[in-house]
């Protein structure tokens, strides 16, 4: 059988090729193994309802979400009922724009009442809204998702936030408390706590405590009390849920309520420069590979009730 002379030149090139694309293969090999990839920066949630990931940005609003219900002493399902919305309306994404006029993580509109753009872009604002509404629907922990969220947001595919509910069922599970150590993140942006010495202000705060301090204040109002840690050179803060402290973190309400800041921290770690959260004997830090909880070592523990974070800067 005799070979024409175009099939003998395809042959002639496809080994070539074939050679050269093995080599870039193995080339990319060897510098993965020589150099890891970086660990991508994202919250894992694992309660009994399922699993769930969600990028730092993401589980960040819902921490505010979920700690705006809390000062607000309303039930998990309001949580979930939110944070389904939210999931729906902006993917738990604090968005400048959408359609129309809408703005913000539940994609509320200026032409209908709900508040100035510069308001509604506010996450503690905009959650409250949705809650003012919420609270207004009779029986809403009871009915349906799809037509609590409806009654409030008035949306043209109102269908759509029962798709969510599985989800938001399984980051509020975690955000409430409920489920203690159900959620962790890995996270490598935060602050890294410096080996000098940090300059602090006349309240004894490094800056970046300050700011962990200031949003505390603002997402849970006046049901968690910020403290200073005399031995944490200005790093560190005690967070406490009003009330619970006397009662122990093993003690039902009280330790959900240090499940509810201990969870915020981390959700939140990667916005406010938080680089370690202690509660109940467990510990999370930045940096580690699986972004999850482990027995907490270290000797400068919290009072009973209390969530102790770290903040660097």
């Amino acid at each position: 059988m005799v070979t024409s002379p175009g099939r003998a030149r395809r042959r002639r090139w496809i080994l070539p090729a074939v050679l050269a694309l093995a080599v870039l293969a193995g080339g990319l090999l060897f510098v993965n193994r020589r150099h890891v990839l970086p660990t991508p920066e994202q919250c894992h949630f694992a309660t009994a309802a399922g699993e769930m990931v969600l990028e730092p940005e993401e589980a960040s609003n819902a921490a505010v979400i979920t700690a705006v219900a809390h000062s607000r002493r309303l039930p998990e399902r309001a949580v979930t009922i939110a944070l389904a919305t939210a999931l729906q309306e902006s993917h738990l994404k604090n968005l400048e724009g959408g359609d129309r006029d809408s703005v913000g993580l539940f994609q509320q509109r200026p032409s209908q009442g709900w508040g100035t753009a510069k308001q509604i872009a506010d996450p503690v604002y905009t959650t409250n809204k949705f809650f003012d509404g919420l609270v207004k629907v009779p029986g809403y922990s009871r009915l349906p998702l799809t037509e609590a969220a409806q009654a409030v947001q008035k949306s043209g595919f109102p269908q759509a936030y029962a798709k969510h509910e599985t989800d938001a069922t399984v980051i509020a599970g975690a955000l409430s408390g409920r489920e203690a150590a159900s959620m962790g993140c890995t996270v490598t942006s935060a602050a890294p706590v410096a080996a000098a010495s940090p300059q602090t202000g006349k309240d004894g705060l490094t800056e970046g405590a300050r700011r962990v301090s200031a949003q505390v204040k603002r997402d849970f109002a006046r049901t968690v009390a910020v403290r200073t840690v005399p031995s944490g050179d200005g790093r560190a803060l005690e967070l406490v849920p009003a009330g619970k402290a006397a009662a122990g973190a093993s003690s039902g309400t009280a330790g959900r309520d240090g499940w509810v800041v201990a969870h915020w921290a981390v959700a939140r770690a990667a916005e406010l420069g938080i680089t370690s959260v202690v509660y109940d004997g467990q510990e999370w830090r930045t940096g580690s590979s699986t972004g999850g909880w482990q027995p907490y070592r270290g000797t400068a523990a919290p009072a009973a009730g209390g969530v102790l974070v770290t903040a660097g800067g």
